[in-house]
């Protein structure tokens, strides 16, 4: 017995209707970790610096998980068609927040690399959405 057959199809690009995903999250986050990292090297009180470092990663974290729900759930197989450098940017941007990136240094120039991915792929985010 069918109770709860489904009497429409329907489809879209995404989970929920367009307006829920945005690289600025990720954007977001990774400027808060390169303000860590600012501030982490402008001390001299080890107290601050260890947190510092732990705020870092927590911020580090969050850039990966906005960065995969956009990439596993926003961008759906026709967008890897017509971006095909899509998901190496993704790829390139999450592993800049993990352990070989932000999340295991403290140098700014990594985070600064981080944000520039992000932005490149907030270029075809809102390409994508015309």
């Amino acid at each position: 017995m069918k109770h709860f057959a489904s009497t429409i199809t329907v489809n879209a690009h995404c989970d929920l209707p367009c307006g829920i995903y945005d690289p600025a999250q990720a954007r977001i986050e990774a400027l808060s970790v390169k303000a860590c990292m600012e501030k982490y090297h402008a001390s001299d009180d080890a107290d601050f610096k260890a947190r510092a470092i732990t705020i870092k990663d927590d911020r580090s974290h969050l850039v990966k998980e906005h960065l995969w729900v956009l990439w596993t759930d926003y961008f759906k197989a026709p967008h890897f068609e017509k971006y095909p450098n899509l998901n190496e940017l993704f790829n390139e941007a999450t592993k800049l927040a993990g352990a070989g990136g932000t999340k295991g240094s403290t140098d700014v120039a990594v985070a600064d690399k981080l944000i520039a991915k992000i932005d490149e792929i907030a270029v075809i985010f809102a390409d994508s959405k015309k």
